[in-house]
């Protein structure tokens, strides 16, 4: 009878497989550059978990977090090639692979996170091909809120910037951008931000809640000033490689899960950002707004990296982009 039970189990598991358009036992890996606890393995996790859902336990993915698998940019040439199937993360890394990607590099872009996410769901078709034409499927953007610059100088006019050593990602319009508010941007790992902070080679650096608050920046940093310069956003993205081999049906369910993962991770960005934020002040680390006159001075200053990005991009996708924030805004 055991046989039997088995051998029946087991025909009805390869004719759903059949019928569903599902070949069975797919094994996917998905990597992120992130800690544990971050809105970004939340993603991470929550994919693997509506991948498995979606296809009956067909379809599972394993979970690679703390660049187990290899940093950003490592991450996303293991994507391209197939050798790692997902990747989340923020989208700067992958400037250098899909340079198009810089649109989303343009500092004081958004008037808050609304229109932020109204703005990239828009423009996630218009950037689809150029995901497509590197190597890879974007499936979604959830974000972290956005990025915020935490100081040991208070920022209270535009001054204050000057001169402030502040530590950037390797990208040059983020660098760029500092550079135009007349501070000196520093690219450094991640990794050795708090020592650099704690033995006074920096003077600040700039991270959403998130990140200040997981890699207890507050220990070392008097201030976080909401500067929100750029929009944090987190990409959910697969290799096009293994995409392409996918049938139509297991196509639309890794569709369907990064589009879920990635509106799952706002919801997880907003309950967790009034969380850091309330960590940040127990912890004696003052929050500073800044004036709307300031981010007046901010954005005149930003012209420059606006025209480098608008040169880099093109003119039509720039204004694309512009045209959905003015929708968004309405």
């Amino acid at each position: 009878m055991k046989k039997i039970t088995a051998l029946l189990i087991a025909i009805f598991v390869i004719s759903f497989a059949a019928s569903s358009g599902i070949a069975a036992s797919k094994k996917f890996t998905i990597g992120n550059d992130a800690m544990e606890d971050s809105v970004t393995t939340l993603i991470s996790r929550k994919l693997a978990e509506l991948i498995d859902k979606k296809s009956n336990g067909q379809m599972k993915a394993d979970v690679f977090v703390n660049a187990q698998l290899g940093s950003d940019p490592e991450l996303a040439q293991s994507c391209r090639t197939g050798d790692v199937t997902f990747i989340v993360g923020t989208t700067a890394p992958l400037v250098n692979f899909v340079p198009k990607l810089a649109i989303f590099d343009t500092p004081i872009m958004f008037k808050n996170i609304k229109v932020a996410r109204k703005a990239m769901d828009k423009m996630l078709p218009e950037v689809a091909p150029y995901y497509d034409a590197a190597g890879y499927k974007i499936l979604g953007y959830g974000d972290q809120g956005f990025r915020e610059m935490s100081t040991n100088k208070p920022v209270h006019k535009f001054g204050d910037f000057k001169g402030q050593k502040i530590r950037t990602m390797a990208n040059p319009n983020h660098i760029a951008f500092w550079r135009a508010l007349g501070a000196n941007p520093a690219p450094l790992a991640m990794s050795e931000v708090y020592i650099s902070l704690q033995q006074g080679a920096i003077d600040a650096q700039e991270n959403p809640y998130e990140v200040i608050v997981s890699s207890k920046l507050y220990e070392q940093q008097k201030y976080v000033v909401n500067t929100n310069h750029i929009f944090h956003a987190i990409e959910v993205v697969m290799s096009k490689k293994v995409f392409d081999t996918l049938s139509k049906p297991e196509q639309k369910i890794v569709i369907e899960a990064g589009k879920e993962a990635a509106e799952f991770g706002r919801q997880q960005a907003d309950k967790r950002n009034v969380q850091r934020l309330s960590v940040l002040k127990q912890n004696k680390c003052t929050v500073l707004d800044i004036s709307p006159e300031l981010r007046k001075e901010m954005l005149k200053a930003a012209q420059p990296v606006y025209q480098s990005i608008r040169k880099t991009v093109g003119e039509d996708l720039f204004d694309k982009m512009q045209n959905a924030i003015k929708e968004a805004e309405k």
